[in-house]
This record gives C-alpha cells, sequence and structure tokens, in this order.
C-alpha cells in the first residue's frame, strides 16, 4: 500500500510525525513525505526536528516546490494521502484546486483521481467559511478528520491522545490496529 503524509503548517505536527512511525512498523506500507514550509517551520517550533530528522521514517520524500514529482501526476498511482495536520490555509486551497506547491497539488491529484484523502484539519474554532470548505471537500470525497480525542479509553499522555486520533485514521486507511482500546459499550 502507498500512502502519501503531508505536514503542513498547523500546531500538531507530531500527528504527522507520530503517524510515519506507526505506519512505518506495518509491514506493506510505502510511505511518501510531503510538507509545506509553513508546516517545515512549525514542525522545529514545536519539536525540534527538523525536516532532515524525520525524512528517514518514509521511504520517499519531496520538496514542497518539486511540482514535477510522481506524486503531481495521476498516472502515478498512490492508495491514500492523510494531511497530518491540517492548516486551514491549506484546507482551503485544496478544496478550491489552488495547487501552489507539492502538497496541494498531491491533494489535488489524489481527489481527481478518486483515491482517499484524510484531512486532521487542526485549528479552530471555525467559521462559515471553513465549514463551507469542509462542505465541498466531503462533497469531492474528501474525509476530513479533525483530530479529536475521545477519554473513554483512559488516556495518561499526550501521546495517548495523539494516538487516539491517529488510530481513528489507521482505521480510514483500512489498516486496523489491533491492540487499540475500543468503545464496547457502557459498563462493558
Amino acid at each position: 500500500m502507498k500512502i502519501i503524509i503531508g505536514i503542513s503548517g498547523a500546531s500538531g505536527s507530531l500527528y504527522g510525525v507520530r503517524l510515519l512511525e506507526r505506519l512505518r512498523a506495518i509491514e506493506g506500507v510505502e510511505l511518501h513525505l510531503v510538507w509545506t514550509r509553513s508546516g517545515e517551520k512549525t514542525l522545529f517550533l514545536e519539536t525540534g526536528k527538523h525536516i532532515a530528522d524525520i525524512r528517514t521514517l518514509a521511504d520517499h520524500s519531496y520538496s514542497p516546490e518539486d511540482i514535477s514529482a510522481r506524486l503531481a501526476s495521476g498516472s502515478y498511482p498512490v492508495d491514500a494521502m492523510v494531511v497530518a495536520p491540517c492548516s486551514i490555509h491549506t484546507m482551503s486551497a485544496i478544496a478550491h484546486g489552488i495547487t501552489s506547491n507539492l502538497l496541494t497539488r498531491a491533494a489535488d491529484v489524489t481527489l481527481k483521481e478518486r483515491r482517499k484523502l484524510i484531512l486532521m484539519v487542526r485549528e479552530t474554532p471555525f467559521h462559515l467559511g471553513h465549514l463551507r470548505s469542509m462542505t465541498a471537500l466531503a462533497e469531492m470525497g474528501a474525509i476530513v478528520a479533525p483530530p479529536i480525542p475521545g477519554f473513554y479509553h483512559h488516556p495518561q499522555t499526550v501521546m495517548d491522545l495523539v494516538d487516539h486520533s491517529l488510530d481513528r485514521v489507521l482505521d480510514l486507511l483500512g489498516l486496523p490496529d489491533a491492540a487499540i482500546r475500543r468503545w464496547q459499550g457502557a459498563g462493558q
């Protein structure tokens, strides 16, 4: 399975890094990493990591300006793309077909080829324009999946909260983690 992971400039770059770590542990998954320049800056501000530090988690990585990369073409088959985190800027660009960098171009290709696109939209609160862009994306076939943690699994750490949201993304990718705690109903 070939999956593109995009990291944009919203707070929450840990979602993208942790998703790369978890997917890397699954046999048969080929990872393609792309980011925005603001994603690169936010990654450093939040984690102290440079993009070079996380490129090693992917099988292939691409500069944001490399619009000649294979991810820019529908003729290169991939199974899915996840943008984690997805800034409002990136979400809006994708919703309106503005492909000014490789991440937004790859997302546009994912949509036009009717492949799975999952956007972990990270900024709140949403105004009506944001919600309309989300509606447009859902109508185009994207899955808008903000990282909103549940608490029934009794999280103890920030990573527990991050992993809970990523568990849902893995389910959406068809790669469920057998070790996760799932809701069993009240009293069970």
